[in-house]
């Protein structure tokens, strides 16, 4: 009987985040009724810059460098670093780096994270971190360069891991509506168990920008690791790539457009039992499926260092080494 009162229980929370996650989307709907300006906007950068007239699709003989719906896929050769750069300074572009540090993962990998982040993201563009933890008193001091800032916004820890990773959706989407859209012009959402360890710049901007799976971009379509799972609203039978959760970013509104996909798929799939195969990257990877990125970046940009390296040039940033047995709450 006991067991039986707790599954009523979670399914009668779900439920109640329901109704209170839909709410909150349609008075967001309401808001954007108001005229823009009424409303606290991040800059004059805020309008969408597009250069990729500019890039040099045949560059790259040895990969694809365009999807059949013209999204460019950024590999290092196809586009002038310093064009970009001047343009979205220019234009003063911001971009807000959110990066979620919970439990052990804080003192294995915050510091790494935000230093080489200062030696290679978006560097000459205003950048705000907003770190999100349980521990707000560990976050490492670190010195940070001219235009940059730090923000730490503590987050409550999940039993599960799985549901840390998964829950962070409803935070940076809340986070977006109330502060990241007032400051910022672009946010990217990076795990925090990576390094980077070359130029990560202003060629990633984009209106939504997804990232292909280093371990999937070489792969047939068959190995894909799709949700596959009818009952789940990540269910997918194909797609056109493997997107990795470990990065994405974009415009505001559609990064928070996004988050919210997957936040409500996640609940959905909760009231019904189910938990989608690969947890938030399968929600990701439908929403990118129903609504194509506008850009994408190559491996380059997300390598794990154990795939074969035959068409990396450069490596901007890396997988860490990963501990999950001493690191991950079961």
């Amino acid at each position: 009987m006991s067991g039986l009162r707790d599954k009523s229980v979670g399914i009668f929370c779900c439920l109640v985040l329901l109704v209170v996650s839909f709410t909150s989307l349609y008075l967001r709907y309401v808001a954007s009724l108001v005229p823009a300006d009424s409303l606290l906007v991040a800059s004059e950068g805020n309008l969408s810059i597009n250069l990729d007239y500019t890039l040099n699709f045949g560059a790259r003989q040895d990969v694809e460098t365009r999807t059949s719906w013209k999204a460019p896929i950024i590999w290092e050769g196809m586009f002038d670093p310093k064009l970009y750069d001047q343009k979205h300074i220019q234009k003063k572009s911001s971009v807000a780096l959110t990066v979620f540090a919970v439990g052990r993962y804080l003192d294995a990998y915050l510091k790494t994270f935000l230093t080489s982040a200062e030696q290679h993201f978006m560097l000459g563009l205003q950048v705000t971190y907003y770190v999100f933890t349980d521990q707000p008193d560990k976050v490492p001091h670190i010195e940070l360069g001219p235009q940059r800032s730090l923000k730490v916004i503590q987050v409550e820890k999940h039993s599960r891991w799985q549901d840390i990773s998964m829950m962070r959706m409803k935070t940076i989407s809340d986070t977006i509506e109330s502060e990241i859209r007032h400051r910022c012009n672009y946010v990217f959402c990076l795990d925090v168990d990576q390094e980077f360890k070359g130029r990560f710049g202003s060629e990633a901007l984009g209106d939504s920008v997804a990232q292909i799976h280093a371990g999937f971009f070489k792969a047939p379509q068959q190995s894909l690791t799709y949700d596959r799972n009818p009952k789940s609203k990540a269910f997918m039978e194909s797609g056109d790539y493997y997107y990795h959760a470990a990065l994405f970013g974009g415009l505001c509104e559609h990064v928070k457009s996004l988050a919210d996909h997957c936040f409500l798929g996640i609940m959905e799939d909760k009231l019904n039992d189910v938990e989608a195969l690969w947890h938030d990257e399968s929600h990701l990877n439908k929403y990118f499926w129903l609504h194509k990125p506008t850009r994408l970046l190559s491996p380059e940009y997300c390598w794990d260092q154990v795939s074969n390296k035959d068409n990396i040039q450069v490596i901007r940033l890396i997988w860490a080494p990963k501990h999950y047995d001493t690191l991950r709450t079961k």
